[in-house]
């Protein structure tokens, strides 16, 4: 059982019903009602742990139950081909290819852009390729990641990058082949690069003849907050990862896209990965639904995760934490621990209810957080948090701040 099943259980005082529904059925984010000896009140568990923990809409799971299927690594599956001629085309790119999860479509896309032994990519130090995808590039891949220091921004300084670009003619050196961006940056806190850095990168790509790859798993978060289409982010890429299962509420299921001669490589990789499934279409369906549904709704992540930032900030006296408003571009925002609590003490202050708490603000509110690193801690909006969660976390971040910043 993970820490924080443990901590749930812990605020949980012997109630059955919550055991129940956080437990036995895993519901993290519903309203229950907890009979207690003191009388009744609401328990609410809030989970902004990550974008990850969003559950399928009902109109997915109907897609997925009407799913037309055939045999994918056949070519066959009707769905599937629909999902990767739309995402494609939405990604201004020839080709896209479905395979199972982000990371397996990063390391893929190094796997063909690379081609061989002997070689290098760089990427950030930050990124999600080097820190969170258990060195897939060398175990899998065979292929060296040369890392560069990200900016707070997201971005790598373009000298440092150059920099690190290898003789093509030393024997003792592999060759650097391509450069790979996160967009948005989730390390760095949900960061959006701009357009005209990417166009500087593309630049300095095409001065060495590099390849350039974006892991996009929440390309759509960038194009929502750029206000642009997600094909002006892709152009300057030659390859592109897309998750659907973030903010874009899928179970299951990442798209590659690039050029055709790309995916029909990436299709190899995909295969030796063990990525190669069957009737597939049960995943691709509730992706076409993400498509057209969940995309015009990220701004509504981005906005609810901005106003509670901005509570954060308005609050005076506050010894405990920061928000700085002017990093807050998407639905990830890292929340600064000043130092009178640790990052995990913090996290664990606000998923416990008080006595004390509850008849103060007269309800009882677990919000669910990561500490992600010694001196911050990271929440995440997404489509399972409504309105009036965002104002339940507002009230416990506010009561839960006062009470440290006295203690």
């Amino acid at each position: 059982m993970s820490r924080t099943h443990l901590v749930s259980l812990k605020i949980l005082r012997g109630c059955f019903a919550c055991y129940k529904h956080l437990v036995l059925l895993g519901d993290f984010t519903s309203t229950k009602v907890c009979q207690k000896s003191r009388g009744v009140y609401t328990h609410t568990v809030i989970d902004l742990r990550s974008d990850t923990v969003t559950r399928p809409t009902g109109k997915m799971r109907e897609a997925m139950k009407n799913a037309v299927v055939g045999d994918d690594v056949c070519g066959e599956d009707p769905t599937v081909n629909k999902l990767q001629e739309v995402t494609a085309d939405i990604l201004g790119k020839e080709d896209a290819l479905l395979v199972p999860t982000c990371t397996m479509a990063n390391t893929a896309s190094v796997m063909v852009l690379c081609n061989g032994r002997f070689n290098e990519v760089i990427i950030g130090e930050q990124s999600h390729m080097n820190l969170y995808e258990v060195a897939g590039l060398a175990q899998l891949a065979g292929i060296q990641g040369c890392c560069v220091p990200n900016l707070p921004d997201g971005t790598m300084d373009l000298g440092q990058v150059e920099a690190k670009i290898r003789p093509v003619d030393d024997d003792h050196q592999p060759l650097t082949r391509a450069i790979c961006i996160e967009n948005t940056h989730n390390r760095c806190g949900g960061k959006v690069l701009p357009l005209e850095y990417l166009k500087e990168v593309e630049l300095l790509a095409r001065k060495h003849n590099l390849l350039l790859h974006l892991d996009g798993a929440r390309i759509f978060n960038a194009a929502v907050a750029l206000r642009v289409p997600a094909a002006d982010i892709a152009q300057y890429f030659d390859t592109v990862a897309v998750a659907f299962t973030k903010g874009l509420c899928c179970p299951v299921g990442s798209i590659i896209a690039g050029p055709k001669s790309f995916i029909n490589l990436a299709r190899k990789a995909r295969k030796a990965l063990g990525g190669g499934m069957r009737q597939a279409g049960v995943i691709a369906a509730p992706m076409l639904v993400a498509l057209e549904q969940m995309i015009p709704r990220l701004v509504e992540d981005h906005d609810r995760a901005f106003r509670i930032a901005t509570a954060i900030s308005s609050l005076q006296g506050n010894l405990v934490c920061s928000v700085d408003l002017s990093g807050v571009h998407s639905n990830i925002v890292m929340i600064n621990i000043l130092g009178k609590v640790t990052p995990l003490q913090f996290s664990r202050r606000m998923q416990e209810v008080t006595d004390e708490e509850k008849r103060s603000l007269g309800q009882s509110v677990s919000v669910l957080m990561w500490p992600y690193s010694p001196a911050t801690v990271r929440y995440v909006t997404h489509n399972d948090v409504s309105e009036a969660d965002v104002d339940n976390v507002i009230a416990k971040f506010l009561y839960v701040i006062e009470e440290l910043s006295s203690s």
